[in-house]
């Protein structure tokens, strides 16, 4: 019962990074502002790399910080890499032992750039090759899925982006809610296992999401693929009208998260086209009662969280789904098949 035990440490695990990270990252944050940083260049793979894509947002949106992602290919397999000496390098991984991940810290550090891992493991290989370390504090995490390091990675990000905006108390206050939102969301149990229930048939779908969520949107597909096997793709809800929508037909699975803010009005526009002319079979986690009605399924989301905390918050629920779904299919959610906790690639 590890995965659904470290679902249920989340809480604990956020509240502690709170408490004992936050000084650290103001540390890290005078020395961005300090170096003059004028853009971020992000290293990151698998479930890590869609906590990247909820810094591009957030940083890209609060802070005015573009993000460019790391081909590492570039650093391990080519002579060629690309200049950095301007940029903030970050290396984001739980277990900082990916060749890959380290190879482009390392090459920003060679370059005399700002260097930041982000980890599980203050004393692994990235966190040697980089001059700033945040370790996010999940303790041993033995579930081959990552559940609370992702979260944990989420709000590492999410305090580096309120340090950065150091006058802003009101974010401070906002990520102080986030263990009692996260808690809240946890309830909803039951009713995942209800619905995953139903769904055990299921053999692909397309989750949705748009803005900060998309990243939300990213995790959940993945823990579909890795854990019930699903062959379950994302789409930032705009992307997906670009070609993509054309696989949908009646009783065809959508799953969305259609978080209040600033992506909901298109996502809704969206989702009513998928439900009421191609007969999509939506399932919707949201704290909107509007897209909450268009579900044949639906997880009401805590309410009150800002948007740019909301997928802290929202990937809860689906966590819940994708275990209760393992279970449903008949499969073991602690045993994988072809998987291991740590993948080095290089």
């Amino acid at each position: 019962m590890g995965l659904r035990k470290e679902i249920f440490e989340q809480p604990e695990v956020l509240k502690r990074l709170l408490d004992t990270q936050a000084e650290n990252v103001r540390h890290v944050a005078r020395a961005i502002r300090q170096r003059e940083v004028e853009y971020v260049f992000l290293a990151a793979r698998g479930t890590s790399d869609h906590a990247g894509v909820y810094a591009q947002y957030l940083w890209g949106s609060l802070n005015r910080l573009p993000v460019a992602f790391a081909a590492p290919s570039l650093f391990t397999l080519y002579t060629g890499s690309p200049r950095l000496q301007k940029a903030l390098v970050v290396g984001i991984s739980q277990s900082g032992q990916s060749p890959d991940v380290v190879s482009v810290v390392a090459e920003g550090r060679q370059q005399a750039a700002l260097t930041l891992a982000v980890t599980n493991d203050a004393g692994s290989p990235l966190a040697q090759a980089a001059e700033f370390t945040l370790d996010i504090r999940a303790g041993t995490e033995s579930a081959v899925a990552a559940t609370k390091t992702y979260t944990a990675e989420l709000l590492t990000l999410a305090m580096l982006s309120a340090a950065l905006l150091e006058e802003k108390n009101e974010h401070w206050a906002a990520l102080s809610r986030v263990p009692e939102a996260v808690s809240a969301a946890l309830a909803l149990d039951a009713e995942a296992e209800r619905i995953a229930a139903a769904h055990r048939e299921m053999g692909q779908c397309v989750v949705l999401g748009r803005g900060y969520n998309y990243a939300a949107a990213l995790e959940w597909a993945l823990k579909l693929k890795e854990l019930a096997y699903i062959f379950a793709d994302a789409y930032s809800a705009s992307d997906f009208q670009h070609g993509p929508i054309a696989i949908v037909q009646p009783g065809f699975p959508v799953l969305a998260l259609a978080h209040s803010g600033a992506a909901l009005a298109d996502l809704l526009t969206l989702l009513r086209r998928l439900r009421d002319e191609f007969g999509a079979e939506l399932f919707i986690l949201s704290d909107d009662e509007a897209a909450l009605s268009l579900g044949r399924a639906a997880l009401r989301l805590p309410a009150g969280m800002p948007e740019w905390l909301s997928p802290l918050v929202s990937i809860v629920p689906a966590q819940l789904y994708c275990y209760h779904l393992t279970r449903a299919k008949g499969y073991d959610p602690e045993a994988p098949r072809h998987l291991r906790k740590v993948t080095l690639t290089r």
